[in-house]
């Protein structure tokens, strides 16, 4: 049954909300020992790769499941599949990819979700799960100290994410999909939106892109200077 969702109701703020909260709580579970905080880190990778396959499950079970137009070859797919790997493994370059693409790119899919105006109750919960999990997975790592983005960073990850683009972008044009909104902007009204026709909007998402990913690296910058220090000390 179709259920329409109110942007910036209470049921959105709630959810925007509960994102750090459950970050947190699973930083609190790690804190009590070497092997809780293992655990929990694992827990967060399962949880997160269930909340993804939930979208593809529903599909299968429905036979809705066709190819080229169900492939996870959107940004924010990228970015789970990033966050499981960083989780499980703590490599320091995939979270270097992870915090810019996951907080700019599922943070602002929390934000503005795009959402059909047809979606029901289980899609409109995978599509907050999926991508409050991401979200939920780079904050619970960076607040534990697990991880943090290195200097250089945002142009790795910037160039990253531009090849990665050229990647799909050869793929919709082969198969004439639109993943990664490459070819046309959302239906419904999000961030795109206000940033011009196709391409210029393309053009506009990478300085808006890179503006994004300095602003979050800020935050970071003095205790990445701070721990370098004590690192060449």
């Amino acid at each position: 049954m179709p259920t329409a969702f109110p942007l910036f109701g209470l049921v959105h703020l709630t959810i925007l909300a509960s994102v750090p909260l459950v970050a947190w709580f699973f930083v609190l579970i790690g804190r009590r020992s070497p092997l809780h905080e293992r655990a929990a880190r694992w827990s967060m990778a399962i949880a997160t790769f269930i909340s993804a396959i939930m979208y593809y499950g529903e599909l299968a079970a429905h036979g809705q499941l066709t190819y080229p137009e169900h492939v996870p070859l959107e940004l924010c797919d990228m970015s789970g599949f990033l966050a499981i790997f960083v989780l499980l493994t703590l490599n320091k370059f995939g979270y270097d990819l992870v915090y810019y693409t996951g907080l700019a790119g599922a943070g602002m899919s929390i934000l503005t979700p795009n959402l059909p105006p047809d979606a029901n109750l289980y899609r409109i919960s995978q599509y907050f799960l999926d991508h409050g999990f991401i979200v939920a997975a780079v904050l619970y790592l960076l607040w534990s100290g697990q991880a943090r983005p290195r200097r250089g960073s945002v142009l790795r990850t910037m160039l990253a994410v531009n090849i990665y683009a050229m990647f799909v972008g050869a793929f919709d044009a082969i198969y004439k999909t639109d993943y990664m909104f490459l070819c046309r902007k959302p239906d419904q009204i999000t961030l795109l939106t206000y940033l011009g026709p196709w391409p210029w909007y393309i053009l506009a998402t990478e300085f808006v892109g890179f503006t994004l990913f300095a602003l979050l690296y800020w935050p970071c910058r003095e205790k990445q200077m701070l721990a370098e220090e004590r690192e060449t000390a």
